[in-house]
């Protein structure tokens, strides 16, 4: 039993033990007031595809059991549809005999492909009835087996493989099963193609030569297939921020394959799902199923011997420079803390260290910048401000009980504002993690917004801080840590002070078993 004293930061926790392991958590939350409480992230795990069972209470619903004033203002109506719209079921039970036939449904609905959140409420008076037989001990429901493809449309998929002169792999979900490490990187190589990884889940080694995200060869390809990608914006790099209602931005002639879920568990209410596309073939499928079939499928063809020298070498040429220049920027000094060099820091500090990073990547600098050779070293990147220090507790749980894991957060200030009160849960559930916190003093995606209008409207740029910055006091999170039992560093605001706070903070880490922060005061990226 984990106690968290924040619904929101115990469905974040549940949202990363599930990116990290794969594996479904239960998260009980407060009647009515603690669903409230957990929405937000009920919704990013919605979003992020991450499994959970949540489970709370309800009413009383008959109004004639409810005590005065406690009980009417903790009951709703309705209370499912609070989240009905982003979770893949909710059930509420109106018997004792209902209720594990609930819990098994939700449970299994959890799992299935795609996975989610699910939601059970349960009258309060009803958990506290005294039941008048015993209750069985029912077995775990079996897990739900995965959608195979169509085999004629694997089938088409290898034909444009081996025609293409140019392919391109984008990889959205794929890395959620990490037996799909080892054959996606034979798809590559077998298939001559790039490959640009979302990081919605760690799926392809950051330094393999075939690996061109970031580069924008995506632009030149003639044959680009998105596997497991919900969303052809602006995280496969065919789309940008300021190209709003446009199709994906392909080659001419180029031709655009998707092999995923399709429009399996869409919502009718949130627009996760991005723009609407129109590929020249979709194959409905889980990708764990589909890769190793169409891997098959080129093996069998005279053509997979033939290699793509030419694409192959420019799409290594191209990474190598563009890491080159990544980092030559995590060497450059200057007299404030840039997020490459700190990120460039933190990476010589757990070098010799099996580490993992929980969920942010400083704007993508750990992505660039740090050798992510195998999957457990990231279980994908993190979302939306106000999630990410849940989502890195629980990361930090699944891996606590491994002496040899060391878990890094790279996290930032603003998010961390949100849910202060998760430094407790870390301190209390003896949670060994280091987190370097990225503080740029502001919640810099808006202040990044603020100054790209002040530039169209030709206004004074010096004001684009203005109700964004977290400054008149500047928060001491060092001290703040202390006093929630952590181990605590800062602020660190010249940049040789780095090395020797991070070398003690990873040691206290090693040695301690205990969370330990590191407070940096960086230059807002921009």
């Amino acid at each position: 039993m984990i106690e968290v004293p924040h619904e929101k930061i115990a469905v974040g926790m549940a949202h990363g033990y599930a990116k990290a392991t794969g594996k479904t958590m239960g998260v009980m939350v407060h009647d009515l007031v603690g669903l409230l409480h957990a929405s937000l992230g009920v919704y990013y795990a919605y979003v992020d595809r991450a499994p959970m069972l949540i489970v709370g209470g309800a009413g009383p619903m008959d109004q004639a059991r409810r005590r005065p004033w406690i009980d009417w203002i903790h009951t709703a109506n309705s209370q499912n549809e609070t989240l009905r719209s982003f979770t893949k079921w909710d059930d509420h039970p109106f018997s004792a005999e209902a209720i594990p036939d609930s819990l098994d449904r939700a449970f299994t609905i959890a799992r299935s492909m795609p996975q989610g959140p699910t939601y059970v409420s349960i009258d309060s008076e009803l958990q506290e009835l005294a039941l008048d037989v015993g209750m069985s001990d029912p077995p775990m429901p079996s897990e739900p087996s995965r959608i195979a493809p169509d085999p004629a449309a694997i089938a088409d998929l290898v034909d444009r493989l081996a025609a293409a002169e140019r392919p391109m792999l984008v990889a959205g979900y794929v890395g959620r099963d990490p037996d799909m490490w080892e054959p996606l990187q034979r798809l590559a190589e077998l298939s001559g193609s790039g490959v640009v990884d979302t990081n919605l889940r760690l799926s392809f080694p950051t330094r393999h030569r075939l690996n061109a995200t970031g580069t924008g060869l995506i632009g030149s390809a003639d044959l680009v297939v998105l596997l497991d990608v919900k969303d052809v914006g602006a995280q496969t790099g065919l789309l940008g921020k300021n190209d709003p209602g446009l199709p994906p931005r392909l080659a001419p002639g180029a031709q655009l394959v998707d092999v995923g879920f399709g429009d399996l568990e869409i919502s009718s209410w949130a627009s996760h799902h991005g723009q609407f596309y129109r590929p020249d073939l979709s194959v409905l499928a889980d990708t764990s199923l589909a890769i190793p079939q169409i891997i098959a499928g080129l093996e069998r063809r005279k053509e997979a011997d033939v290699v793509r020298s030419d694409w192959c070498e420019r799409i290594e040429a191209t990474a190598a420079a563009m890491r080159a220049e990544w980092q030559q920027a995590g060497r450059k000094s200057s007299p404030t803390i840039t997020y490459a060099r700190l990120v460039a820091a933190v990476g010589e500090a757990i070098v010799d260290q099996d580490w993992v990073l929980s969920a942010g990547t400083a704007n993508g600098w750990a992505s660039r910048l740090w050798d992510f050779e195998k999957p457990d070293r990231h279980p994908g990147r993190s979302l939306g401000t106000a999630a990410q220090i849940g989502i890195s507790l629980g990361v930090a749980l699944a891996h606590r009980d491994d002496p040899d894991k060391l878990v890094v957060a790279l996290q930032p200030d603003g998010d961390l504002m949100f849910d202060a009160s998760a430094l407790w849960v870390a301190s209390h559930h003896r949670l060994p993690m280091l987190m370097v916190m990225v503080n740029n003093r502001a919640y810099g995606n808006d202040v990044t917004h603020q100054q790209t209008m002040a530039k169209l409207r030709n206004r004074p740029m010096d004001r684009a801080g203005v109700g964004v910055s977290l400054t008149d006091p500047d928060p001491d999170y060092a001290t703040l840590a202390r006093s929630f039992g952590w181990i605590a560093h800062g602020p660190i605001e010249n940049p040789d002070d780095l090395t020797a706070a991070l070398t003690a903070a990873v040691r206290s880490v090693v040695v301690d078993r205990r969370p330990v922060l590191v407070d940096v005061v960086c230059e807002a990226e921009l």
